[in-house]
């Protein structure tokens, strides 16, 4: 580990313990949390998904929204449609919206998340997860 020579670098590296151990803490009752899965394969990277995540992140945060977690996946085939973002609701099936960049984060955090509004742009899924 490099040496820290000055407060901001020290306050940058307790932000990344705090989250690194807040991710841990929540995934032991992830099925009562609200889960974000943002794609983040090559097509995805390349589009944005990486403001995206971290769009997501800062407007949840904003609102004091303490019961959502945040993960990375691979590739969810929808490679037309990204940044592509999975939301699952405790209890609810999975919602996938395409396109996600800009506005549609806090269009989808306001709307879906926090009021339950399907907003535009969603990608119907065509199959079923195995229990």
């Amino acid at each position: 580990m490099a040496k820290i020579s000055s407060l901001e670098e020290l306050r940058k590296l307790k932000e990344q313990v705090k989250n690194a151990t807040e991710l841990r803490e929540k995934g032991h009752n992830i099925d009562r949390l609200i889960q974000v899965k943002v794609s983040m394969a090559t097509c995805g990277i390349a589009s944005g998904a990486r403001e995206t995540l971290a769009d997501f992140m800062k407007e949840v945060k904003a609102r004091g929204l303490d019961d959502v977690v945040f993960t990375q996946t691979g590739c969810m085939g929808y490679c037309h449609s990204e940044p592509t973002v999975e939301v699952t609701k405790p209890g609810e099936e999975p919602v996938v919206f395409g396109n996600v960049k800009g506005g549609r984060v806090r269009e989808i955090v306001e709307k879906y998340i926090v009021n339950g509004e399907l907003v535009e742009d969603i990608i119907p899924t065509a199959y079923k997860t195995i229990d």
